[in-house]
């Protein structure tokens, strides 16, 4: 089971770091994996407190989910000689640094800027590969540093997205439930006894959860971070990864780049939930209320998409048993997206 050793949420935590540091020994040389905008956002701020501090850090910056960007994270970090690799940013940046962690056999600890998806801290990372977007095995960080007045400042659609992330464990939970009856697949009472309760929490609280407000951003990220635990118990991404999912997924191949992973996942919530015979209601509007889109259009989606999304979701990780298993043929499809007010 891998957890991290530290975690601080909270207002101006980011300042904890070098001490954070330092209470974890870690070795003096560092690089710091950011983006183009996440490094005038805190990437700037992270290096010069390691320095002043008397760690010797190097930056870098990227701009794609590439093999290739982790490659370089991982041999800048060898050719300094880093103890540790930071993440610093939003998914991307957590995710190269993440797999060249794993790959440089050194850790990392993950400063997100952004509540938008529990990437932040779990031991999976998305990367494009062959065109396609793919989760590869990783490590937790050792540390999370989530500063929740830098991410309360984020746009307001990435804490949407990061709620429709977490809320999607409900179907996650019962397609998990389903291939342990009829697969016999291990299965975590624990583990998924934590996810639900965590996306039970999103759902009671959505009325409470604004864009702007720290109180929101930390409500959501102690969420992403029990999901990930959660995850770690398991030992999988199956508390929190299935149907749902692989609908996103699917959307993702047939229309690349129009919506980010968490609102594809909630609406994917929706209709799967219908699937399961489930209070699919109570998920729109939970998502409704925290400002995820709950209709495709709202996407920029129309109704030939979810449709062929739908049909083609049971081949994306076809060793993953969920309510999709033989696939919907195209009457079922429709049915289950225009019964939700999906299209």
């Amino acid at each position: 089971m891998e957890l991290p050793r530290k975690v601080a949420v909270g207002g101006g935590v980011v300042m904890e770091l070098p001490d954070i540091c330092k209470d974890l020994k870690l070795l003096p040389r560092a690089v710091i994996v950011t983006g183009p905008n996440t490094e005038k956002v805190v990437g700037r701020t992270i290096f010069e407190l390691l320095e002043e501090s008397g760690f010797q850090p190097e930056t870098l910056i990227t701009s794609a989910s590439k093999m290739d960007e982790v490659e370089r994270a991982k041999d800048l970090a060898r050719e300094i000689g880093a103890g540790f690799l930071i993440g610093a940013g939003g998914g991307r940046s957590i995710d190269i640094a993440k797999l060249a962690s794993v790959r440089g056999n050194i850790p990392f600890l993950s400063v997100p800027t952004a509540a938008s998806h529990d990437g932040i801290c779990s031991a999976q990372a998305s990367l494009t590969v062959n065109g396609e977007t793919t989760s590869v095995p990783a490590q937790a960080p050792l540390a999370i540093v989530a500063d929740t007045k830098i991410i309360s400042q984020a746009p307001a659609r990435l804490l949407a997205a990061g709620c429709g992330d977490i809320i999607s464990n409900y179907t996650a939970i019962l397609d998990w439930k389903l291939a342990h009856r009829l697969r016999n697949e291990e299965y975590s009472e624990y583990a998924s006894a934590l996810s639900g309760m965590t996306a039970q929490m999103i759902v009671e609280l959505a009325p409470e959860i604004r864009p702007g407000l720290e109180e929101s951003a930390k409500i959501v990220l102690k969420a992403l971070i029990s999901s990930s635990v959660a995850m770690s118990i398991a030992g999988s991404s199956r508390p929190a990864s299935g149907s749902e999912h692989k609908f996103a997924h699917a959307v993702n191949l047939i229309a690349p780049a129009r919506a980010l992973h968490g609102e594809l996942c909630g609406l994917g919530t929706i209709i799967m939930m219908y699937l399961h015979g489930g209070d699919w209601k109570m998920i729109r509007t939970a998502l409704s209320q925290v400002g995820a889109p709950t209709v495709a259009a709202q996407l920029g989606l129309d109704a030939e998409t979810v449709i062929e999304a739908l049909i083609s979701a049971h081949k994306i990780r076809p060793d993953r048993y969920t309510i999709l298993d033989t696939g919907l043929n195209r009457k079922a499809a429709s049915r289950a997206a225009e019964a939700t007010g999906i299209i």
